[in-house]
């Protein structure tokens, strides 16, 4: 993805924070609709299980420990990357406190649907105000360049192992694990382009980016 003029600067950083802070929201509505979470999700839930910690701090912890795995792999945090730890558990948290719990079925496949649809939107946000991957993205981009194995291969042995571990500590996985699976990618690829920065051409004036991003889409 081309980098957008200095002048976009404050619609980037609006875009930056509006993202993460509806992708914390948007998973926290998965929580609630307790019929299965994106795959790092599900880990979180089964770290906050068995601490006793909540979610949000879970998520948290372990994207900061993530960024240390950059170190060894000589990736490059951006402020997105940096903001993308505290931002998305903070608004997780928050929007927990905010909504009731949901029992009915009535209700709770909505709140997944919405959910889902949210966390597209959030992620076309953020990833086109171009400030870094987060954390989990980057590991994942690292382990492709370092050990040569395919995006697709690092990322499902990534999920995979994530999942599993998160389901054995309690971790929530349904239909709506595999919902999201695979809705994300194409809602996020839509509102990447909807939300795309235009950059400056030659002459001055802007035009829509005609490039895409990195060949992941972020996992939180």
């Amino acid at each position: 993805m081309s980098t957008p003029p200095a002048g976009r600067l404050p619609r980037r950083l609006l875009q930056l924070y509006l993202g993460l802070a509806l992708y914390g929201a948007s998973s926290a509505l998965l929580v609630e609709a307790g019929l299965g979470l994106e795959p790092w999700g599900v880990l979180h839930q089964g770290l906050a299980e068995l601490t006793g910690l909540t979610i949000g701090v879970v998520s948290i912890i372990v994207g900061a420990a993530v960024l240390l795995l950059w170190i060894p792999l000589r990736q490059r945090p951006g402020l997105g990357t940096v903001s993308n730890v505290f931002v998305i558990g903070i608004a997780m948290d928050g929007t927990l406190a905010l909504v009731p719990d949901a029992h009915p079925l009535a209700v709770r496949i909505p709140l997944l649907v919405a959910g889902i649809l949210l966390n597209g939107v959030a992620t076309g946000l953020y990833i086109a105000a171009v400030f870094g991957p987060g954390p989990r993205d980057g590991l994942m981009t690292g382990l492709h360049r370092r050990t040569g194995r395919s995006i697709r291969l690092v990322r499902t042995a990534l999920e995979l192992a994530v999942v599993a571990t998160g389901f054995v500590l309690g971790g929530t996985v349904g239909v709506g694990t595999v919902l999201y699976a695979v809705a994300i990618g194409p809602l996020a690829q839509l509102f990447l382009r909807v939300f795309a920065v235009p950059p400056a051409s030659p002459s001055g004036s802007t035009v829509v980016a005609a490039g895409q991003p990195e060949r992941a889409i972020l996992r939180r």
